[in-house]
């Protein structure tokens, strides 16, 4: 069984948009409310089309291919911190119980530039290694 999504809107990676928040005597990082709301956005789109979706189960073995699209070039974010942010995007939204069920993450890549419709494909495939 594939999995195929689109989700609109500038990819943000999880660990470069960061708040440091003071709690008592300690700092404390939080994600940025940049983050915070591409997230929700993410997950509104995702649950919204995954209704009758049952999650892929924590044994599943699965490759994850994403391609981005930025709306310009002005920032040039790594491909690693994107594809970190999509996989607790997705376990979030209750597609994978489990993001370490992601054993491979080939094709992804950073296609470039799409300044009126940012966004990332997302494809999930079952693989065998």
């Amino acid at each position: 069984m594939n999995f195929e999504a689109v989700l609109t809107g500038r990819p943000i990676t999880k660990k470069n948009h960061m708040n440091v928040v003071r709690a008592g005597s300690r700092l404390i990082p939080i994600q940025s409310q940049q983050y915070q709301d591409y997230e929700a956005a993410c997950l509104w789109q995702l649950k919204r089309s995954t209704r009758a979706f049952t999650a892929y189960p924590k044994t599943a073995r699965l490759n994850l291919k994403a391609l981005y699209y930025m709306p310009d070039r002005r920032s040039r974010p790594d491909l690693v911190g994107l594809l970190q942010a999509t996989q607790d995007i997705l376990q979030k939204a209750g597609v994978v119980e489990d993001d370490v069920v992601f054993v491979g993450l080939d094709g992804s890549r950073i296609m470039g530039v799409d300044q009126d419709d940012p966004r990332v494909e997302i494809v999930i495939e079952e693989t065998q290694s």
